[in-house]
Formats: C-alpha cells, structure tokens, sequence
C-alpha cells in the first residue's frame, strides 16, 4: 500500500495565501457601519501591518536575485516593476532598502518586522545611517540606529530626516563637531557642481525659470527678495510692495530685484559693461501702442520701453523711418546717483497716492518722458515704487499730478 503526502506549502506562501483568504472573507464589508472608536483601532492596526507585511516582501526581495537572474531582468526591482506594472522608481528603491535591512540594519529590520517602524520611516532612517563616515565605529553606527528606531515612536519621516543629520550629537558628541563640517564640506562642493538654471521662454510673454542652486545662494537670494517684499513704515508696521500670492510677490520681488542692480559693477560683456539695449522706431516710441525688440531677446511694448529708460538698466536706440539711429540713450539722460539721493531726500516715499512704500524702495521716474523731450532734473523727476511705476507706464491708465506733487492713477475707459 502506498501512502502519498500532499506537497507541504512553505510557510511564507500560507501566509501570503491566509492574508488573501482574509481579504475576500471582507470584501463586502463596509466600514461605514463601524463606530468612531473602531475605526480608529481599525486604521491603527491596518497601518501596523501594512508595515510588518512591506518587511516581509522586503525581506524576500533581498533574497530574491535569482528570480532576476532566471528572467535577464538587471535586479530583482527592475523585474518586479515589470512583472507588477509600476515605475521602476519604487520597486528599485525598495529593493535598495531590503539590501539595507538584511545586510547592515538588523535593529531597524527587526522594528519595521514589529510593526513599529513604517517604510518610509526606515527608508529615511537607512539613509541617515548611509550618510554617516564610512570609517565610523561600529558600536557608534548601532547606537545611532537605536536611537533613530526609538525617535521613530514620536517622529515623522520628515522630522526623522532632520535628528538623523545631526544623530551623532546625541550618541558621539566627542566626534560630531568633525563630522559635520566634513560633510557640510563634502555637500556645498557637491551643491556647487550640481548648480543649473535654465530659462524657457513659454511664448507668452513669461519665461519658466527653474533650477537648483547652493543653500548659501539661495538663502542670500531670498533675503534680498525679502528686502523688496516685506519693507517697513517708519512706525515699524509691514508695508506691503508688492500683491497677491507669497509666490507671486516673490515673483514680482525678483524682476524688481533684477532692474536694481547697477550694469557697472558687473563684469564687461563683450569688452564694454553689462548693458541691455532696445531698438524702438521713434514713431513707435511715441504712440501708445508701439512695440519695440531687445537686442537679442523678445520684443517689448513702447510703454515697458518707456518705464525701463527711467532707470540706468537699459539704453534706447530710437530708430528713424530707414532703421537708422536717430539717438542713443546715455547714461547722462538718466537720473545720476546724486539725483536719485536728492530725490529720497525730497519725497521720502512713493509719491502714488496713499502709498507708503519708502523711498530707498523706489525708482526714479520722469513725469514728462525723456521721449517726449522731458528734462532729466529734479523738477521733473519723482520717486515711484516698481508697482506704481509700472502703472505709470501702462497705456491703461491716465496720471493726475496732485497739489501736493503726488500723482493719482485713473484706468482708461
């Protein structure tokens, strides 16, 4: 007589097999039925064993080179985003944290086996780990794991981030102070190589900035933006330069930002100083609606031309009916430094109407337009901030001079 034994499934399998039973024995519940306090206790315990089931496909993943090696998949993540369907991005990071756990991190495998550590804590925590000196002591390295495991129990991935770059304070002071100024060394000469802009002009008028620059950059970039953005009233209240959105008034701060800075202390370009020139037919200067080009950029309207001629930025090359040069702007047609001074001394402010925004914040401008024949003198010059500049520029919109010289903005009709 034979005996035949059924085939015994691995465990790992029955398991795999138990949690699909229980999921179709559910499939119909609702949990609209369950009361406040079960639901809670429900997405607790969910979320628990989410944790403790990513540790066990983690921890066959680690194991699992094979399946790649029978398929001609390059690793075991680039075969399971196949075989499953996602982006490579996930399972290949996955993949790089089993590697982690089964090799290195025995203490932080064990928390996220238990339920007590979620997967994007221990991916956080794995990467603070792999940041620490290579040549660092191993009974440090366990400390420092320990000690990320237990901050896990209060802590956010984001907040994780932050106390695994400074974990060595906590576990090796002696050594932390070293340690960070050679990786804070080793990041700003990597910030520097990795630095890019590009500018992407949309066809709309607008241009797509976008890039990454050093954290010393960036921070010096915004405390000049803040400058333009957040000014004061002399009763220390905030003034507001600028509209709308945070973003928009940064936005609105860094074009203000890139009209204030003086061409003559940048470098030569070209063998002469950093300028920008304008071509504009003088028949189009002069009307309302006249557009005018860039020298190697985009075309601009006659109004914009108009208000940019009031600063020391951009020279005007006016065109007469066969293209020739009738003028070309220089820098005497410009409000000097010692003007600009007398004029902060004079109005103190913007002199728009009702506004506050003080004078070391404001342009010079020319009430009669240097196009028109305006004289650049005192008498016909007054501070504006950049907001009413622009409107004093916009065909939109007509200016009163006031009795008391300021200057009141009407739109057209």
């Amino acid at each position: 007589m034979t005996v035949a034994f059924a085939p015994r499934t691995p465990p790992l399998l029955a398991c795999a097999e138990t949690f699909e039973e229980a999921l179709d024995e559910v499939t119909d519940a609702e949990p609209v039925f369950l009361r406040t306090g079960e639901k809670a206790e429900l997405l607790r315990r969910l979320t628990a064993i989410e944790a403790r089931v990513a540790e066990l496909r983690l921890r066959v993943m680690a194991s699992a080179g094979d399946v790649a090696d029978a398929t001609g998949a390059r690793d075991i993540g680039a075969w399971l985003a196949a075989e499953t369907r996602q982006t490579h991005e996930t399972p290949r990071a996955d993949h790089r944290l089993a590697t982690a756990l089964d090799r290195r991190y025995e203490h932080l495998r064990h928390a996220l086996r238990a339920g007590a550590v979620n997967v994007e804590q221990a991916r956080v925590i794995a990467a603070a780990l792999d940041g620490l000196p290579d040549d660092l002591d191993p009974s440090v390295l366990r400390r420092a794991e320990e000690a990320l495991v237990g901050y896990a129990a209060d802590h956010t991935p984001r907040e994780l981030t932050i106390l695994g770059r400074r974990i060595l304070e906590v576990v090796a002071p002696e050594i932390a102070e070293a340690e960070e100024a050679r990786r804070l060394q080793a990041e700003e000469t990597q910030a520097r190589g990795r630095s890019k802009l590009t500018l992407k002009p949309l066809g709309d008028g607008t241009t797509r900035l976008s890039g990454v620059i050093p954290n010393a950059s960036a921070d010096r970039l915004a405390t000049y933006l803040h400058a333009f953005t957040s000014p004061r009233k002399p009763d220390g209240t905030s003034a507001e330069a600028f509209t709308g959105s945070y973003p928009r008034r940064l936005g609105q701060a860094f074009c203000q930002l890139l009209e204030s800075i003086d061409p003559g202390r940048l470098p030569r370009h070209g063998g002469d100083a950093t300028t920008v020139m304008v071509t504009i037919p003088l028949a189009q200067l002069r009307a309302e609606l006249g557009v005018g080009e860039l020298i190697g950029g985009d075309r601009l309207s006659a109004s914009e031309i108009r208000r940019l001629a009031c600063t020391a930025h951009l020279i005007p090359t006016v065109l007469g009916g066969r293209g020739e040069v009738l003028d070309l702007g220089r820098t005497r047609r410009l409000f000097s430094a010692a003007q600009r001074k007398a004029l902060r001394l004079r109005d103190k402010r913007c002199r728009a109407e009702g506004c506050t925004i003080p004078g070391t914040w404001c342009e010079a401008h020319h009430w009669r337009s240097w196009a028109d024949g305006g004289p650049t003198d005192l008498a016909d010059g007054g501070l504006l901030c950049g907001h009413h500049h622009h409107r004093a520029h916009d065909p939109a919109y007509t200016t009163e001079r006031l009795p008391n010289g300021d200057v009141r903005f009407h739109r057209r009709r």
